[in-house]
């Protein structure tokens, strides 16, 4: 939850006030804005003029950085709820995870579609791109699976061993932990979904 509230309150609300957009990005070992020159790199905050840990309050870290936090308004219902004044929980180790795990995905999904721009989307925290009304894709962990996961998300739902989650089909990090087989679970979902 702490680096999805950060995601959230010090990138992607920042950005939308300025920039009116709520597109992050994954970055080398972590994620940032993508007209918002702020990012996370493992347990850092890091902006044009410099670098601080992820301790203390949102406003506090995002004070220091020279802006206000907040939620991207009236966007999405399924906000984090992390007051700006909560303390930051965000564990280091955790963090390089998932950055890496982000870094990953980001190099498949451009292997699986050279042409297109993978999004760190706020609300769900998790990293995509759509190819034929097909969402394609890597979670930190949430509701459908609690550590990091690899999935295809076909609009319309499918049928078949393939398919085994609610919302079409994933897998653990651990079966799918090189960009190679991250591109063939894609590739496989791609073919399924046709």
């Amino acid at each position: 939850m702490g680096l999805h509230a950060v995601a959230e309150l010090l990138i992607a609300g920042p950005q939308y006030r300025e920039y009116g957009t709520i597109r992050l990005r994954a970055v080398h070992e972590g994620f940032g804005g993508v007209r918002w020159p702020v990012s996370v790199v493992g347990a850092e905050l890091v902006w044009a003029e410099g670098r601080a840990p992820l301790e203390g309050t949102y406003r506090d870290i995002a004070r220091r950085a020279g802006f206000e936090p907040e939620a991207p308004k009236d966007l999405y219902k399924d906000t984090t709820g992390v007051d700006p004044d909560s303390a930051i929980d965000v564990d280091p180790e955790v963090a390089r995870q998932i950055g890496a795990w982000f870094s990953l995905g980001d190099k498949a999904l451009r292997c699986l579609a050279p042409d297109e721009a993978p999004v760190l989307w706020p609300e769900h925290f998790d990293l995509s791109l759509s190819l034929g009304e097909v969402n394609y894709g890597v979670s930190p962990g949430d509701a459908a699976h609690p550590g990091p996961y690899a999935y295809v998300g076909p609009w319309t739902p499918r049928t078949g061993d393939f398919w085994n989650a609610p919302f079409g089909a994933l897998r653990p990090r651990e079966e799918v932990d090189s960009v190679q087989s991250l591109l063939e679970f894609f590739e496989e979902g791609k073919a399924a979904a046709s």
